[in-house]
């Protein structure tokens, strides 16, 4: 049995339905969307989390240093209330201060008091000048003593002026020294004695000292000689209680003979360290426990809770933005499909009139839809020029070929005998069929694609002078002029027959339509890479209405069929297809009653 598979009508099977490919599509695209996002809001959190921690720590280093600074500058607690709670409403944290001494740890300040939980939150650290924490104050020294932790060696304010000038006048002198290729700096902290901190080569920075005098400023001042002699007494006791070498420390608090290796030298370095707090104790605050926490009392830092519930609402949203998405492919590919269809059904209708499909939407599909209207016009209008085509042959075939039919049937007959003016006329019936058939050849081919052309470089001007000599003849016995304007080395590349054939063809018709006394004109020219040739003439000209389709194959400006009017209708449509072969155009214009112009643009 024998299938018509244009007969399945619109029953495409799912497989290959194209909804089911958009569906296909989308839905991969979807999951990967909505997989990208989540993963994307995964690392946002993540990293909201991060940042959050990471600022809960810098708070805690804030409140820490902020809290040691005012321990190692008062020798008790009180007046820290106005600090903890400045450093409360900076951080947005309670800040709780307890004594370490006290039995239950006495209340020693509150950001926010009457509230309960406090207690509730670990203690972030112990606020001790004499035993800093390494892993909330940066550059910790090896005795974890807090470097902002004077004492005594604290300079009043006009020993401070004096070192402040003296250091300003030296760092000036290293300045307008140019002799001197190093880089020096005034450091200056509030309470600490300055000093100038110079960057360069050993040897540079040596010259600079001796030069300015840098070392002036190592001098102790009447109340760092008072506390350094205070320490080294304290040292003194210590070491010989333990019978140990005695030492003594300088303003930077390193010994001048060095501590030793081993037990003693351990033990000497325990004597100074213990000596310093010893002489420090009496001028910072008692050590006391921080307590930082959020405002309700909860921990600092807040877990981050993924939860079965998180979970369940990432994967319902998930959920429904699938079945969103599965929804809104369905009605697109269900509206994508119809016109599709229709278009379909309009293709397997072949036999029937041309019925324009609606334009639902202008889009892709619609456009398809206006190009197939337009096509399918278009396919009617060739049908009705091939039935019209196909008539004219046959009537363009049916004259000769009926006079040759008379001539010899007479012949046969003895109506008229075989001379030389029988035979003349049938070949010369002949020959006219003989032009239609090579025409009809020609278009044929070029139809087909098959039409060979043989290049070669031509001059123009030759090319109008053999047209002019080929009609010359017929345009004396039509009484008509035939002139040639051409430039000469106006070259091209093209085949030299078939151009002959584009020329002859323009002349025959411009001789054609015009009447004794006008003139013909062939002309050429070059205008950048392109060569003209026109044809011009001064004959009866062609209405607006018919321009449009003088290149129509078998259409005349004349509807009679007379041979003394008109040709075959084919001359001007072998013309336009020889001319496209050669990647050229071919354009007319006219004016009725005033002559037409035939112009061929041609690569050079």
């Amino acid at each position: 049995m024998r299938v018509r598979t244009g007969a399945r009508g619109a029953g495409v099977p799912l497989r290959n339905s194209l909804l089911t490919r958009l569906l296909a599509v989308s839905l991969p695209i979807a999951v990967c969307a909505l997989s990208a996002t989540a993963w994307l809001a995964v690392q946002t959190t993540s990293n909201v989390i991060s940042k959050q921690s990471g600022q809960a720590l810098t708070d805690d280093v804030t409140v820490y240093q902020t809290l040691m600074d005012y321990a190692a500058a008062h020798s008790r607690w009180d007046g820290v209330d106005r600090t903890v709670e400045e450093l409360a409403a900076r951080t947005h944290r309670r800040i709780t201060l307890r004594d370490l001494q006290s039995p239950g740890g006495r209340l020693i300040a509150d950001s926010a008091p009457g509230t309960a939980g406090e207690h509730s939150a670990q203690p972030l650290a112990v606020l001790d000048p004499l035993q800093t924490d390494p892993a909330l104050s940066r550059d910790t020294p090896a005795d974890r003593i807090y470097a902002k932790a004077l004492g005594p060696f604290r300079l009043p304010s006009e020993e401070r002026r004096k070192l402040l000038a003296a250091a300003k006048r030296d760092v000036a002198c290293v300045r307008n020294t140019p002799a001197l290729p190093v880089v020096v700096t005034l450091v200056d902290v509030p309470g600490v004695r300055p000093r100038i901190q110079v960057s360069g080569d050993s040897d540079d920075r040596l010259r600079a000292s001796l030069a300015c005098r840098l070392y002036s400023l190592d001098e102790p001042t009447p109340t760092e000689s008072a506390a350094l002699a205070h320490l080294n007494k304290l040292i003194s006791g210590c070491l010989q209680r333990q019978g140990l070498p005695v030492v003594r420390l300088g303003l930077d608090f390193t010994p001048n003979a060095s501590p030793g290796d081993g037990a003693s030298g351990t033990a000497t370095q325990n004597c100074i360290d213990a000596s310093r707090r010893e002489q420090l104790a009496p001028y910072v605050a008692p050590a006391a426990r921080v307590y930082v926490s959020e405002s309700s009392g909860s921990a600092a830092v807040s877990r981050f809770d993924f939860s079965g519930v998180n979970a369940a609402r990432i994967v319902g949203v998930i959920a429904l933005v699938l079945a969103v998405t599965t929804a809104v492919t369905v009605t697109v590919g269900l509206r994508m499909v119809r016109p599709l269809r229709a278009l379909t059904d309009a293709v397997r209708r072949p036999g029937q009139a041309n019925t324009p499909l609606p334009v639902a939407a202008e889009d892709e599909i619609g456009g398809l839809t206006q190009a197939f209207n337009e096509l399918s016009a278009y396919r009617e209008r060739m049908e009705e020029q091939r039935k019209a085509m196909v008539s004219d042959i046959a009537h363009e075939l049916r004259t000769p070929l009926t006079t040759i039919l008379s001539w010899l049937e007479a012949t046969q007959d003895g109506v008229l005998s075989a001379e030389d003016e029988v035979t003349a006329s049938l070949l010369e019936e002949t020959l006219l069929l003989q032009h239609i058939v090579d025409d009809l050849q020609v278009l044929a081919a070029s139809d087909a694609g098959t039409l060979e052309l043989n290049l070669e470089y031509v001059e123009a001007a030759t090319i109008l002078e053999q047209a002019a000599t080929a009609y010359g003849g017929h345009s004396r016995s039509a009484g008509v002029a035939l002139e040639v304007s051409a430039k000469a080395g106006t070259w091209m590349f093209a085949d030299p027959l078939r151009l002959r054939q584009i020329v002859g063809n323009l002349v025959s018709n411009a001789l054609r339509h015009t009447p004794a006394g006008g003139t013909v004109t062939l002309r050429s020219r070059s205008k950048g890479r392109t060569v003209l040739i026109e044809v011009g003439d001064t004959g009866s000209g062609i209405a607006p209405d018919d321009l449009p389709r003088v290149f129509d194959r078998f259409w005349r400006a004349e509807r009679s069929r007379s041979r003394r009017t008109g040709g075959s209708g084919l001359g001007l449509a072998i013309v336009r297809q020889l001319v496209e072969a050669h990647e050229g155009e071919v354009t007319v214009t006219s004016t009725l009653g005033a002559g037409t112009v035939f112009t061929l643009h041609l690569p050079a």
